[in-house]
């Protein structure tokens, strides 16, 4: 992987890419060695990024080339099967993250860039007896939230569900049981759960979490055999409005599934709601039937920097990234309502809408817990089994069936126990601040 052949693979990909970017103007517009970086970010989102990358690209001496993708995982397994990876890669998943880190495939970061490794977005790992910080947080998202149609009733709120997302399908409903179990069994219970201590078939916190998911979302007894399967085909982002089919999804909220009032979602469906004036966002809590005692704990998720060459250029760019200026020149860059969240209340936080600031001041001064996203903790094993229960529960939200499937999940995660915890490593359990 990190033999010549390597090198002039992963050169030879930056070089193409170059030619690319200078036919559409896509890529950074600095000189001297490339830096590759590949992101979860397209559309509005990659140009924006894109933008940034052009502007701090500037004196460094190196050309900033961006590779914007939603098959992330599947590209950078691509990339490494052919040993040629990007120099910087912007993940979601603390388990992948991790799994990459033990394979030697991240380099640490340097000393000036993990002081921004803010937790619970970067805990720290254990290897050969040190510890080091592998990825900083770029941008952050808020999860444990309910958006609504202004004036909709919240006594009985009829659940927008969304839950196909392609490859990750069922993410949307894993955010719901985690959700719950963290209001109401709490941080403790809830990390042992996400670092894989906590028993599948044996937690009734866990079996209460599902069965509360399937009550909420029956709450009215109008759950027919038919909204089912419009849910489990229907993207979280939404369609289209068929009067104007070019001009993008228009979320769950806005048209796509017509009679729903409420929908559980992260803060990045502000993308889609931002224009709009009669939808509200408040804090989850207040629907999941949990304790007064975890009402202000929140779920959090973000896409976070590795290095994985030697490439300084990659270390350099991580650092200037998530430095103040990399930060407000990106939230400048940005359109309004894409204007990213960031994990400290010194950074620049969006404030072109109520939602949004409002969701800011959630993230950075009134959460008195933020959790990381449980299942983007798990070894991706895991997690993608956990994704498929979901889907199968959502169609059949009965006992038998839940049973059944949280066996499933005990077996895997026994299966995989151990993976990443020896005398050499110890992964993160930080994962709540």
């Amino acid at each position: 992987m990190r033999g010549g052949a390597g090198r002039a693979a992963r050169l030879a990909l930056a070089a193409c890419l170059l030619a690319l970017a200078a036919l559409t103007g896509g890529c950074g517009s600095g000189r001297g060695s490339p830096v590759v970086v590949l992101g979860p970010w397209t559309g509005d989102e990659g140009k924006a990024f894109t933008a940034v990358l052009r502007e701090l690209s500037r004196g460094s001496g190196h050309a900033y080339v961006y590779q914007g993708t939603r098959s992330l995982r599947e590209t950078l397994v691509a990339q490494f099967a052919a040993g040629a990876p990007p120099d910087v890669a912007i993940l979601n998943s603390i388990g992948e993250l991790t799994e990459y880190a033990v394979q030697d495939k991240l380099r640490p970061l340097d000393p000036y860039t993990a002081e921004r490794a803010y937790s619970p977005w970067s805990p720290t790992l254990m290897l050969d007896g040190r510890r080091r910080t592998y990825w900083v947080p770029l941008k952050v998202d808020l999860k444990s939230l309910v958006w609504s149609r202004t004036g909709s009733s919240s006594t009985r709120p009829a659940w927008c569900v969304g839950m196909a997302a392609q490859a990750t399908s069922g993410w949307p409903g894993t955010d719901w049981v985690e959700d719950i179990l963290l209001h109401q069994a709490g941080p403790t219970t809830y990390v042992q759960w996400a670092t894989g201590q906590l028993n599948w078939a044996e937690s009734p916190e866990l079996k209460r979490a599902f069965t509360t998911w399937a009550k909420l979302l029956d709450a009215r007894g109008k759950r027919s055999s038919q909204a089912v399967e419009r849910s489990l085909t229907m993207s979280f982002w939404g369609t289209p409005d068929p009067e104007h089919p070019a001009a993008g999804p228009r979320g769950l909220l806005g048209g796509s599934l017509p009679g729903c009032t409420h929908e559980h979602q992260a803060s990045f469906v502000r993308y889609l709601y931002a224009p709009r004036d009669d939808v509200r966002v408040e804090p989850s809590a207040r629907f999941l039937h949990g304790s007064a005692a975890y009402k202000d704990a929140f779920e959090v998720s973000g896409d976070m920097a590795a290095v994985l060459t030697d490439n300084a250029g990659a270390q350099e760019l991580v650092q200037r990234l998530t430095s103040d200026e990399g930060r407000q020149k990106w939230s400048d860059a940005a359109e309004d309502h894409l204007r990213p969240f960031f994990p400290d209340e010194t950074d620049p936080q969006p404030d072109d809408n109520p939602a949004a600031q409002e969701i800011a001041t959630y993230l950075t001064k009134e959460a008195k817990t933020l959790c990381f996203d449980a299942s983007d903790v798990m070894p991706p094993v895991l997690r993608d089994a956990f994704y498929r229960a979901v889907l199968t529960y959502f169609r059949s939200p009965d006992a038998p069936t839940l049973d059944k499937l949280l066996g499933q999940l005990e077996t895997v995660r026994t299966q995989i126990a151990g993976t990443y915890t020896t005398s050499a490593v110890r992964t993160p359990t930080e994962i709540c601040r």
